[in-house]
């Protein structure tokens, strides 16, 4: 590559399983380099250089954000770089201190950060005026006993920076809420040393929940599509499926656009694409948090097979400060189902049903392979064995092959004590 050839740097590349489609897209109009934790396998054919800057902690995948910074700073000596942009959540602030650094498009550090803290988020949407939980913030199992009447039971414990729901658990009573601040503040270690400590005491609040990717242009909001959320392992919030219709009315819903657009201004989100999620309650539609990135579990992949619009390509020209084209070229629902082992156990074998022999069957993978040990809520996370995609004309048939699609999904194992 020239030096006058302009390019985009991606930081972090993700699991191929669940990101590659992101980066082969975004490298279709653009050529990248990418700044990874370990040398490319995948990614290589997607860019057109890379740097390797190692994990400060392989076991917690803290990022070496000073040496990212320097080798960002390194590449652009030498190439005229013209956007950064990542789809991982331990890169976002980081990203974000690059593009500052550097003079490019893309969200602040402090907007990142509003994002990635979930205290620093509650506190900007209260202040904002939107409908939120009765809420604070404990350091230690004193301060959250003291705390826990003022919020009242039910009510839900999670880490301040932690993602997918890890750690999150509902507490019904006085009798489980010590194991429960335990377990929500052991989760939050498991990250970033920048967001370990803290956990999060909210008013439990019920309703349909969902999650919308969207962009920000100059901190002008617009969704690109909407998620419905499955969940399950109660008292805990394992995100268990999602589905994505083309069309959904949510889309150009008042009341939800209000808040998302509230909520973006009050983060300060400037350029750049967020995840968030919503819970229809009550009270209206409440943000769950909004992340400064795509989101994950495929969603973005579900959105594109629905509409037609490509995250990874949107990702690729918000990050050269461009206004990306939404328009919808196709209107399906698509949908993604995983499937969870009955109990702890160690995988024998995983089988699942070919493309074809379930009507609008996208694609099935087994996630789990022989001897990896799978552990339910709360002694792990995401411990699934197995995913369906499928699409359909209309939600009802896309569900229903779904269903299908799982139920020929199948686990042999041993159980674990």
């Amino acid at each position: 590559m020239t030096a006058q050839t302009d390019a985009l740097l991606v930081i972090g590349s993700g699991r191929q399983r669940y990101r590659q489609y992101l980066l082969a897209s975004a490298a279709e109009r653009h050529p990248l380099w990418l700044i990874d934790a370990a040398e490319p396998t995948w990614q290589r054919p997607h860019v057109t250089g890379w740097r390797v800057v190692p994990l400060l902690d392989t076991d917690r995948l803290v990022p070496d954000r000073e040496q990212i910074l320097a080798t960002a700073q390194e590449i652009a000596a030498s190439h005229r770089i013209a956007g950064v942009f990542t789809y991982d959540e331990t890169l976002v602030t980081t990203t974000a201190l690059i593009a500052e650094k550097l003079g490019l498009p893309g969200l602040t550090l402090d907007g990142a950060d509003r994002c990635r803290n979930k205290h620093r988020t509650r506190s900007a949407l209260t202040l904002a005026g939107l409908p939120q939980p009765r809420y604070t913030l404990a350091n230690t199992l004193e301060e959250a006993r003291e705390a826990a009447p003022a919020i009242g039971f039910p009510m839900v414990l999670k880490p301040r920076g932690m993602g997918a729901s890890i750690g999150v658990v509902r507490v019904d009573d006085p009798a489980a809420f010590d194991d429960a601040f335990a377990m929500a503040e052991h989760a939050g270690h498991g990250g970033s040393p920048d967001y370990e400590g803290g956990v999060l005491l909210e008013e439990y609040m019920t309703g349909p929940e969902i999650s919308i990717d969207g962009i920000c242009v100059d901190g002008a909001y617009e969704p690109m599509f909407i998620a419905h959320k499955q969940t399950g392992f109660e008292p805990y919030f394992e995100e268990t499926g999602h589905v994505v219709e083309a069309d959904d009315r949510l889309l150009t819903d008042p009341d939800l656009l209000h808040v998302l657009k509230t909520a973006h201004q009050a983060l300060h989100v400037s350029t750049g694409i967020t995840h968030t999620e919503v819970l229809f309650t009550e009270r209206g539609p409440v943000v769950v948090e909004v992340n400064a990135r795509l989101g994950g579990d495929l969603i973005p992949w579900l959105g594109e097979l629905a509409t037609g619009i490509r995250p990874g390509r949107v990702a690729a020209e918000l990050a050269l400060g461009q206004r990306p084209d939404l328009t919808r070229t196709r209107q399906r629902t698509a949908g993604i189902r995983f499937t969870y082992p009955p109990r702890n156990c160690r995988v024998q074998e995983v089988s699942v049903p070919a493309v074809g022999d379930v009507e609008g069957l996208l694609c099935a993978e087994a996630i789990a392979d022989e001897g990896t040990e799978l552990r339910l809520p709360p002694g792990g996370y995401l411990s699934r064995y197995a995913y369906v995609v499928c699409a359909a004309p209309e939600r009802t048939a896309c569900e229903q092959s779904l269903d299908k699609a799982t139920d020929e999904a199948h686990l042999t194992f041993a159980p674990l004590d």
